[in-house]
This record gives C-alpha cells, structure tokens and sequence, in this order.
C-alpha cells in the first residue's frame, strides 16, 4: 500500500493555531495601546521573531545568559498580551504604563536583536594538560639508569671540608720560686754588665734549663 505523499502532522498544527492565536492577542494588544495600522501588526512580528531568535542561539551556541535573558523577555511579552487579552484588562481603557512599555518594546526589542546577533558566544578555553614529567622513550632506545640507581654501586662519600689545625696553647710548666729568684739575679747581673734586658736564649744558657721552662722564666721575669 502506497504512503500518502502529503502527511498532516498534528504538532505542526497546534503550532500553527497557537501561533495564530498568540499573533492575534498582542495585534489586539498594540492596537488598544494606541498603535493602530500597520504598527499594530509589527509588534507580533517582532515578538515572535525575538523568541525565534534567542531560542536558535540557545541550540546554536548552547545555554548563555544573554540568550535566556532575550528569551524570557520575549516569552513574557507573548504571555502577558494573552493573559491581558482574557478579559482580565479594560482595552478601552489601558493604563498609561502599558502603553509606555508598548511604545519602547521596539527599541527593547532591536536591542536584543542586535545583541543575540552580533555578539560573541560564551566560550571558556579548555585547560592544556600539563606536560608529563616521565616522557615514554623512543622506539628502540632503552633509558640509561640513574647512577644512584645502580646495583652493586656504593656512592661515593663526600670529602668533608679541610680545617686549619690550629697549635695547642704551650702547658704550664710549674716554675721553683727559688729558681725564679736566681733567674731574677742573673737577669739583674746581665742588665748591669751589659745595660740591656736578658734574653730567652742568654737566660736558658746561664740556667742551663728546657727552653720551654726558659720562655716561662721569661714571662714570669716580664
């Protein structure tokens, strides 16, 4: 059995009728708020094409805060004139502050069509991965082990710094008090013969002691 080569489908009718209807109530809308004529029937237009516009950069470019925000508007556009078509507004006697916000929907809406046209789409940079710290070689090629990583391998001791050696103080050598004071006579006889101080080495030959005790005669002599 051949298919029909014309199918009506019934989501295209119902938006066509809603459609329709929804063009119909902001027509009577406008015209009611003073725009008679040809203006009146501008103002579903630009409505419908509002929505249209923001939900195809919704699908285009994915969800964005510019698009949601033109989107809800327009739908609150299209909305509000049904609900205020329902009986509940006196359309011979519209309040001055609906006719104020028919008036600017214009401008409001080439606004937002200027903006869901020509601006940019909300685009974050995908992050770069960070670069692998332990690469895979190449084909064919084996990596070298690390020298601390060998077996069998000690590493090496590290040489501690050199320090200068520095000489032990000379000890204290306990000095006679007697042989002090016949050192004091001798060093005393030698300044009066010759008229100088005695030195360590005159001092340790007429002592005939250790040059070590000598120097601390000496100090004690001082």
């Amino acid at each position: 059995m051949a298919r029909p080569a014309l199918r009506v489908d019934a989501v295209l009718v119902q938006a066509v009728i809603a459609g329709a209807l929804s063009f119909a109530h902001l027509h009577d809308l406008a015209a009611a708020a003073g725009q008679t004529g040809w203006k009146a029937w501008a103002y579903p237009v630009s409505v419908d094409l509002l929505l249209v516009a923001s939900w195809r950069r919704l699908r285009a470019d994915g969800p964005s805060r510019l698009a949601w925000s033109w989107f809800l508007i327009a739908l609150v556009a299209s909305l509000g004139a049904n609900v205020a078509t329902a009986g509940l507004l006196d359309l011979d006697g519209v309040p001055a502050w609906l006719r104020v916000l028919v008036a600017a929907w214009p401008a409001l809406a080439f606004m937002g069509g200027t903006l869901l046209a020509h601006s940019p789409a909300d685009s974050s940079p995908t992050p770069s991965e960070p670069p692998d710290p332990n690469p895979d070689p190449a084909p064919g090629t084996e990596p070298e082990p690390a020298v601390a990583d060998a077996p069998g391998r000690m590493p090496e001791p590290v040489a501690a710094p050199e320090t200068e050696e520095t000489p032990d103080p000379p000890a204290t050598v306990p000095v006679p008090a007697a042989l002090v004071d016949h050192a004091r006579k001798v060093a005393a006889d030698h300044h009066a013969r010759t008229g100088a101080r005695i030195d360590t080495d005159t001092l340790r030959a007429r002592l005939g002691v250790p040059p070590q005790l000598a120097d601390v005669i000496a100090t004690q002599l001082t």
